[in-house]
């Protein structure tokens, strides 16, 4: 547990440092557009008051997005809790990580913060997405890859 529980603590500071940096640091707030590697890399302002590229932001309270984000995470904390390899554990506290990141937005600004853009092949990407949903995607990766299901395992054997 300590793995899940230290990697959880990194991703989330991670995620809010890069979120200070670039959203107040470079004032991404104000002027809502850098370009960085045009255009597969851009930094652009995003308040996500929904889910994932915004799905159900009419009229759902933050602290639903909050409650559901907690769920998931005792879930994930629980499931850790049986014998896993350690890549599943680091895995695990990616997406904790990840979520605790977006959590915080969401209670401190009533939304997520979001400022990656990446386009690629002539194919203009209108989607923002910052650092803790690479750890949260990265993180449900890598435990359908590396976790045990210990209930297979059981009548496996």
């Amino acid at each position: 547990m300590r793995l899940v529980g230290i990697t959880a603590l990194v991703a989330a500071l991670l995620d809010q440092i890069s979120k200070y940096s670039v959203i107040h640091g470079l004032q991404l707030w104000r002027v809502h557009h850098i370009e960085i590697l045009p255009p597969y890399l851009n930094f652009r302002y995003g308040e996500n008051r929904g889910l994932n590229f915004g799905m159900f932001n009419d009229g759902v309270s933050p602290w639903f997005f909050v409650g559901m984000a907690v769920l998931i995470c005792l879930a994930v904390l629980w499931w850790m809790r049986q014998p896993q390899p350690k890549l599943a554990r680091f895995s695990g506290g990616l997406l904790i990580g990840g979520a605790i990141g977006n959590v915080i937005d969401r209670i401190w600004y009533g939304y997520v913060l979001d400022f990656l853009n990446m386009s690629c092949c002539g194919i203009n990407n209108p989607f923002v997405f910052n650092v803790a949903d690479i750890f949260i995607f990265a993180g449900a990766i890598g435990l359908v890859f590396f976790a045990k299901d210990s209930d297979k395992t059981k009548k496996d054997a």
